[in-house]
């Protein structure tokens, strides 16, 4: 039994060097869903949209103004934008930037041929397969972002893992930044929700990197969604106003569930996220041009009969594809999908519906992904267990999207020198200098044979997962930070919550 404990030991140890890079490069060819007719199409009906439908730009007359003095129809509230013009404008977003860690050696770069995987975002309860599901608090807050500063195969520690619910609504923001600034040394995104908390998120970014640094760099970044079917309000173009005035990135997503918030045909669909996410794509432009913007696109089916949202399925793992299409022939970053699912619990409807958004996700070359790990029960329930089976099986995107060794060393023709016809491999020369980078090994899979597993406890991959991420949080360590920025924020945060009454909603 030692000796089987050994071998897992090494295992887990081996599939924990492979993955070490800050973000993935990748090497392989994007799928390419849909051909030059069908994309001009798509392409034609958003800028029809744009021009003859127009969208709502709600309770910011600053936006208005910005909009009409750039050129565009503004009738009130509603804007349309000439043929081309959103276009026109995008071409000052960069293809690329770079947004930069606290740890220089986690900065990600983000768009091209670069993939960054970020955890769940925004849910409201949280569960485990111990104590169930409930509310999130700053404790559970705090315990994600830790999982997710240790996960290797997270390279982004995103912002909300979950609702603290414990903290009042005006004041969490200041946690949740604070947590993720001391708590991780990776990337992370900043409040959006009101305009003062997306200020404050870029003023704490301002104490961490220094105000010189921030003025030319991108080192936090928002993450919006448009209020489908057209509607972009003020929580959106205040959020671009305060980050990409600062030079800061944006991610703007429509939010789109088929046959509610856009039409029930996914074409339709697509046009309609591609038209709202580039008129906030020029928008960025107006307010600064060169602010880093990311295309986002969130497209799910439903089930007509009860109107709950449904993932995995074929409709929008497709979007998936055409949206990357899209997004390359503007030159800028998307970010879709993600490893989704309507389970309530880490089963196998988890892992399939998962596994087929990711792996969509993944091969459409999204730059950004929310939503990689953690993810249950249509974005409501962040999952401990589920976040480290995620973590888990992205660590095989490493390897798979990095392309396939074909130098010398990977045709192995060493591997021949010592191996006659009707041998074996597996003590070779070539099979010992290869054995430790060779395969990704999933940590949580187990390949023991039956009695060996039953020998062990005979659990299942959320039990394990359980145990692991228990354990991570025993052996988490902080990472290293300059005291004299730490107790900057520190104090920022307290100051801030003196200055205001709690307030719930």
């Amino acid at each position: 039994m030692e000796q089987r404990r050994t071998r897992r030991s090494r295992r887990n140890e081996t599939a924990r060097k492979i993955i070490t890079a800050p973000y993935i490069r990748r090497n392989i060819p994007f799928v390419d869903y849909l051909g030059e007719e069908a994309l001009v199409k798509i392409e034609d009906q958003a800028e029809w949209l744009m021009q003859e439908i127009g969208l709502e730009f709600t309770d910011d007359p600053v936006a208005l103004e910005l909009w009409r003095n750039a050129g565009a129809d503004v009738r009130e509230t509603r804007v349309r934008l000439p043929r081309g013009m959103a276009r026109k404008l995008m071409e000052t977003c960069p293809e690329e930037f770079t947004q930069h860690a606290r740890n220089p050696e986690r900065s990600v770069k983000i768009g091209a041929g670069h993939q960054v995987f970020a955890p769940v975002y925004g849910p409201p309860f949280v569960m485990d397969i111990e104590n169930g599901r409930r509310y999130g608090t700053l404790d559970d807050f705090r315990n994600l972002v830790k999982l997710t500063s240790a996960l290797p195969a997270l390279h982004h520690s995103g912002l909300v893992t979950c609702e603290p619910c414990d903290i009042p609504v005006n004041k969490r923001h200041l946690d949740m930044v604070a947590t993720h600034m001391i708590c991780s040394d990776k990337p992370m995104l900043g409040a959006i929700t009101a305009k003062s908390r997306a200020e404050d998120s870029v003023e704490m970014a301002r104490l961490l990197f220094g105000a010189d640094f921030l003025e030319d760099h991108c080192v936090i970044m928002g993450n919006v969604n448009t209020n489908s079917p057209l509607l972009v309000d003020k929580v959106v173009t205040e959020a671009i106003r305060t980050y990409s005035a600062a030079g800061q990135g944006m991610v703007v997503v429509p939010f789109i569930l088929s046959g509610a918030m856009g039409p029930v045909t996914t074409a339709a669909s697509i046009a309609q996220a591609l038209a709202e996410a580039m008129a906030c794509g020029a928008f960025t432009q107006l307010v600064r041009k060169g602010a880093p913007f990311i295309l986002g696109n969130f497209l799910s089916s439903m089930s007509l009969r009860t109107g709950a949202p449904t993932f995995g399925m074929p409709e929008p793992t497709s979007s998936n594809y055409v949206i990357g299409q899209l997004a390359r022939r503007l030159r800028v970053p998307l970010r879709c999908g993600g490893s989704l699912t309507a389970s309530k619990l880490p089963d196998a409807q988890a892992a399939a519906e998962s596994a087929d958004s990711m792996h969509s996700t993944a091969m459409a070359g999204a730059n950004f992904v929310l939503h990689s790990a953690g993810w249950l029960e249509g974005g409501l329930t962040t999952g401990y267990e589920k976040l480290l089976i995620d973590a888990d099986r992205l660590g095989g995107y490493q390897k798979l999207l990095e392309g396939m060794d074909i130098s010398d060393n990977g045709l192995g023709r060493t591997a021949y020198d010592d191996v006659e016809p009707a041998g074996h491999f597996l003590g070779s020369a070539h099979t010992m200098a290869n054995y430790e980078t060779a395969f990704y090994e999933a940590s949580l899979s187990n390949a023991d044979s039956f009695e060996q597993w039953l020998e062990d406890g005979g659990k299942d991959t959320a039990r394990r997962a359980h145990e692991r991420w228990k354990t991570m949080l025993d052996e988490y360590e902080a990472p290293p930070m300059d005291i004299a920025k730490r107790e900057e924020i520190e104090d920022f945060v307290a100051k801030k919550k003196a200055s205001m009454e709690d307030a719930w909603y």
